[in-house]
C-alpha cells in the first residue's frame, strides 16, 4: 500500500488518535471521518484513525471501531489503530485495521500508570498478539508495531536511560515486532539525544520498520525529527494543527505540526508525496469541529515563501 519508491519519507498521521484524546470537544463519528478523508486526499499513506481503549476511560474513542471499519473502505492507506493489550487487538483486528500499535512506556513507572502493567506483563501481552495475528492467515498482512513512550524522559521517573530504551526495543524484535515506534511522550528529548538513540535503535532493528513519534513540548519537536531523520529513521508520526498530549504532562502543546513537517521535508528536497495545499484544507475540515479547540503551527500562518517548489514536482 505504501510504495517507498515514490517517496522519501513515510509520514504517519496520528491526529484521530493521539490529537482528539486530549481534546475536551468529543468529534462525531462523522466528523472524524470527513477529517480523515481530507487527509488521505492530500496524500497520507497511513492514518492512526483510533485506539482501541475501553470507552469509559476515552469516551472519544468509543467510536473506534466504526471508524476504522469506515475508513478501511475509503482504501489507498494504511490504517492504524492503537491498541493497549491483547482485548484491544482482538477488537482492532475484527474491525479490520491493518496496522497495530501496541503501547508500553520506557519508563515502567509511566507504564504502570498508563496501562497498568510491568515491563514483564507488557511483553507478555505483545507475545500473545503476536501469537493471534501469527494463528490465522487473514491477518498476514497485519503489521504489528512494538511501541515505547516516554523514551527519553517521563513526568513520574524523570530521565530514562538509553540502555532500557535499547533493551527494550531488543524484547519487541525477539518477540516477532513487524514495526517498532519510538516516542518522545512528553518533549524530554534534544537532537543530540534523538540523533544517538535511534541510530542505535535502528541497528538493533536491522530491517524492521522504525517510526518515530514526538511532542513540541519545549519547542524541539521538529528539531527532534529533524534529528532522527539524519539518523535514518524514514517513517514520522505528525498531528495535523499540533492537537495532543500526555494526561502526564500539563501544559503540553502536542504533537508535531504534521503540516510544518511535511514542509520541512519537501523543502528539503525529501518526498513525502502530501500536497501542503489540501493539507491545509484539510485542516479546516478538521477545525470546523472543533469548537475552538486550541491548533498549533508555523506553516498554516506563514503560507510558501516565494519561488518555494516541493520536492515532488522538483527537477
Amino acid at each position: 500500500m505504501t510504495d517507498m519508491d515514490e517517496i522519501d519519507v513515510l509520514v504517519h498521521e496520528v491526529g484521530p488518535r493521539d490529537g482528539l484524546q486530549a481534546t475536551q470537544v468529543l468529534m462525531s463519528t462523522d466528523a472524524k471521518l470527513a477529517w480523515i478523508e481530507a487527509i488521505h486526499v492530500a496524500g497520507l499513506r497511513k492514518i492512526q484513525v483510533g485506539s482501541f481503549v475501553p470507552p469509559k476511560l476515552l469516551p472519544q474513542m468509543a467510536d473506534s471501531a466504526d471508524v476504522t471499519r469506515a475508513a478501511k473502505k475509503l482504501g489507498g492507506f494504511k490504517v492504524s489503530v492503537l491498541v493497549p493489550n491483547l482485548k484491544g487487538a482482538e477488537l482492532a483486528l475484527a474491525a479490520g485495521a491493518e496496522e497495530l500499535n501496541f503501547v508500553m512506556s520506557a519508563s515502567e513507572e509511566h507504564n504502570l500508570k498508563n496501562v497498568r502493567k510491568t515491563h514483564e506483563q507488557s511483553l507478555d501481552d505483545f507475545k500473545r498478539i503476536i501469537d493471534l495475528t501469527q494463528s490465522d492467515a487473514k491477518f498476514s498482512d497485519v503489521t504489528v508495531s512494538g511501541g515505547l513512550a516516554t523514551c527519553f524522559g517521563c513526568t513520574i521517573a524523570g530521565p530514562i536511560s538509553p540502555e532500557t530504551v535499547f533493551e527494550l526495543t531488543r524484547a519487541y524484535v525477539e518477540a516477532g515486532a513487524d514495526r517498532i515506534g519510538i516516542a518522545d511522550t512528553v518533549g524530554y528529548g534534544n537532537p543530540l539525544q534523538v540523533k544517538q538513540v535511534f541510530s542505535e535503535v535502528l541497528d538493533i532493528a536491522h530491517d524492521i520498520q522504525v517510526g518515530a513519534h514526538f511532542h513540541d513540548t519545549r519547542g524541539l519537536g521538529l528539531a527532534n525529527a529533524f534529528a532522527a531523520f539524519e539518523a535514518g529513521v524514514r517513517e514520522l508520526d505528525g498531528c495535523l494543527g499540533g492537537l495532543g498530549g500526555c494526561p502526564y504532562a500539563p501544559g503540553a502543546t502536542g504533537n508535531v505540526v504534521t503540516e510544518d513537517l511535511v514542509f520541512m521535508l519537501e523543502s528539503m528536497g525529501v518526498r513525502t508525496g502530501i500536497d501542503l495545499d489540501k493539507l491545509l484544507k484539510a485542516r479546516v475540515v478538521m477545525e470546523k469541529h472543533l469548537d475552538g479547540e486550541p491548533t498549533h503551527g508555523a506553516f498554516a500562518k506563514a503560507g510558501v515563501p516565494k519561488g518555494f517548489q516541493p520536492a515532488g514536482l522538483a527537477a
